[in-house]
């Protein structure tokens, strides 16, 4: 079956509309081009035809090269024959002129072909963009040539390397567009635009050849190299950065039409990285999480959450009203007491003036942001909230008292919805009647930043609270992943040995500031020590007791953080965790700490093990990590995850794992089933069971079986 097709009208006045259509967003599928081939060909073959008009159906221009398609590209023995022989052989080199009219949106391929054309025409609200290099490519039909010629090199630069759209306006101020129109206008003027240049009342400008945007060449080669140092500090693992600049400066430096065959052959060459199967699959795994077997699939409506009611000021309840009133949803935020009150408060305005400062709103939105948030001591405003999240401190007593106060006083539809971390849910809401209405709603900190949102049911919540959820983390822009309820739920409980394998390797002889720097190396945002300073000391050792408790037969207990609190060192809040922080929080090492660590060591009970502490920078990642794994693999079995794509996600959006490496399971799946059940295994033998393997684990590595693309069954 065909996947989207070009449509062709011939105008009265001569002008051939041609319309990409591949719903929902107008992807350049190889049917589309095809299409837009033959259609091109006829347009400029036919006498009654002196102009072309290249737009999209139902508001949308494209969204770019359809990346199903990445794995299945005809055979070619000329890759570049699009980019070079249609694009800019036949249509930019056309003598009828082209020009595209830009609604929605027009980013990958789909602004290529848009700079292809002599002139572009555009819709104030468009987003314009080169995001390729998300998915561990370049462009490819065009772009690292036309782009810098349209805007300037450093602008150029920008849009690519940091997957930077722009909106129509800008794009216009840029000189990237030649005209904004409102859309009801877009095609006619774009009609009469390619008319004016046929007539010479429009200069007919080819992107590909143009230089008056360009800097000289020692400006541009200064520029590039900047660019190129900052891209190797941004992401000093990764390559396709770095090639896109090379041949950016290629095409710059010689023929620009000849640098149009490398550009195909080096997207190509990137396509087949490791880096790029990675970002792949996170690009679909991320657009599956909101897919729930029996819930998504029932056919039911969210229900329109209006108004929100939070319990807690503190940074995750004032973090989460953050983000709600930025979605435009009225919130009520409850405290115990009027200084307490105050203090939430000011924080959300603190969140909304840091919105301000970095131009992601004005100053009229931050009033009308903040006019959607109203204080309160008591319950009376709780009467008609759509949903009540609960962000108390991590108490069980405390959290069941709430809701059995939230029963009393919400309407028969509220959904009651928790911030826990770590908490089962069936232990929260043990003394309430309405079990199909409790769900977990389990942000990361800062709530208000952080992309990933945790949706919690036990086997008596409701479809209908699931699919409301869903729809209120759409609006608030973040991506959800479904889970069942459990100590940890998925993400912290996989992460758990995370931490704790970071005790026993400092226990046994490695240099706590060492593992950071291996790990901030490997792609994580930073070490676990220096994790565990921003997290504050306070809800570490918290929370380890609920796994302490709860998996105590894998749990590695280190009292190196406990030893630590007792001299006051709370991590970056008192400025002395196992870093030292100046005033501007910056973190230096501490020599102090030896004699904390020499403590912890004894008290553990283990010396120092000269084996250990001669290992590789790799092993250290492996042994951070695979228990990470293991862990995961029993999410799975257990049915608490629907699927290893979604722990995926979570671990690069909740704990900031490396998208490049695909999350932490996409990433053991690269390396083999059976390689890290063996390491794990060695380990266990000589450092006892937490490195034991699971048995799910194991029965995937008997048989060299995937462990990436694994459904579990659900077991709530």
């Amino acid at each position: 079956m065909a996947r989207g097709t070009t449509t062709m009208e011939v105008r009265d006045d001569g002008v051939a509309v041609i319309t990409i259509s591949n719903p929902p967003v107008n992807a350049l599928s190889f049917d589309v081009l095809a299409s837009l081939q033959r259609d091109y060909k006829e347009a400029l073959r036919r006498n009654d035809v002196k102009a072309i008009v290249l737009t999209g159906a139902k508001g949308r221009f494209s969204a770019g090269f359809d990346i199903n398609g990445f794995q299945n590209k005809p055979k070619n023995d000329k890759p570049w024959s699009l980019s070079v022989d249609f694009l800019t052989d036949i249509v930019e080199d056309a003598r009828k002129p082209s020009v595209a009219a830009i609604d929605g949106v027009a980013l990958g391929g789909g602004l290529e072909v848009a700079m292809v054309c002599h002139a572009r025409v555009s819709t104030p609200s468009a987003q314009l963009g080169l995001p390729e290099l998300t998915l561990g490519v370049i462009p490819g039909m065009g772009g690292t040539q036309r782009l810098p010629r349209l805007v300037g090199l450093p602008k150029a630069l920008e849009m690519m390397l940091m997957s930077k759209s722009i909106k129509g306006v800008e794009a216009q101020k840029l000189g990237l567009v030649d005209a904004i129109v409102p859309a009801n206008e877009l095609v006619s003027t774009a009609c009469s635009c390619a008319l004016e240049i046929l007539e010479q009342k429009r200069p007919w400008f080819k992107s590909l050849h143009r230089t008056d945007r360009l800097p000289d060449l020692g400006e541009a080669k200064e520029i590039l190299k900047f660019a190129r140092v900052q891209a190797q500090k941004q992401a000093a693992n990764l390559q396709h950065p770095l090639v896109c600049i090379d041949i950016i400066e290629e095409g710059i430096l010689s023929d620009p039409r000849a640098v149009l065959v490398k550009e195909v052959l080096s997207g190509n060459m990137l396509q087949q990285s490791q880096t790029s199967k990675s970002l792949r699959h996170v690009f679909f795994a991320q657009r599956a999480t909101s897919k729930i077997p029996n819930i998504t699939n029932l056919g039911l409506t969210p229900r329109r959450i209006l108004k929100a009611a939070i319990i807690g000021g503190g940074l995750m309840g004032s973090g989460i009203a953050t983000a709600l009133i930025m979605s435009d949803i009225l919130v009520v935020l409850k405290e115990v007491n009027g200084k307490f009150l105050d203090a939430g408060i000011n924080r959300v305005k603190a969140n909304l003036q840091n919105f301000v400062k970095k131009g992601r709103i004005s100053k009229e939105d931050y009033e009308k942001k903040l006019s959607l948030l109203s204080g309160v001591l008591d319950y009376d405003q709780f009467r008609d909230a759509d949903v009540v999240i609960e962000a108390a401190i991590e108490d069980i007593l405390l959290k069941q008292q709430i809701f059995s106060e939230l029963e009393r006083h919400c309407n028969s539809n509220c959904i009651f919805a928790t911030n826990t971390s770590t908490i089962d849910l069936k232990l929260i809401g043990q003394q309430t009647a309405c079990q199909d209405r409790i769900v977990g709603a389990h942000f990361f900190s800062p709530a208000h930043v952080m992309p990933l949102l945790e949706i919690v049911r036990t086997h008596q919540t409701s479809s209908q609270v699931i699919v409301d959820l869903l729809d209120v983390a759409k609006k608030i822009r973040k991506t959800p992943i479904v889970v069942g309820s459990c100590t940890g739920f998925a993400v912290n409980r996989m992460f758990f040995p995370y931490v704790q394998v970071a005790g026993l390797l400092v226990d046994y002889g490695l240099d706590i500031y060492h593992i950071d720097r291996v790990i901030t190396q490997f792609g994580m945002p930073m070490g676990p020590f220096r994790l565990a300073d921003l997290a504050g000391f306070g809800v570490a050792v918290a929370t380890s007791k609920q796994y302490y408790q709860n998996y105590p037969e894998r749990c590695y207990k280190s009292r190196l953080t406990e030893i630590m609190l007792e001299d006051n060192r709370t991590g970056e809040s008192s400025r002395r965790g196992f870093y030292l922080y100046d005033d501007k929080r910056k973190a230096s090492p501490d020599p102090d700490i030896k004699k904390y660590v020499e403590k912890s060591r004894i008290m553990a009970g283990v010396a120092q093990d000269l084996k250990l502490m001669k290992i590789t920078d790799n092993d250290i990642v492996e042994m951070a990590f695979f228990p990470v794994v293991n862990e995961a693999c029993r999410v799975l079995d257990e049915g608490i995850a629907l699927k290893a794509s979604d722990l995926d996600v979570a671990s690069i959006m909740g704990m900031g794992f490396p998208s490049y490496r695909g999350g932490v399971m996409f990433w053991a799946d690269s390396l083999g089933s059976e390689y890290v059940y063996k390491r794990l295994d060695a380990w266990s033998k000589d450092y006892g069971e937490f490195f034991r393997p699971c048995e799910y684990l194991a029965w995937r590595a008997r048989r060299g079986a995937s462990l990436a693309a694994t459904v579990a069954k659900p077991r709530l």
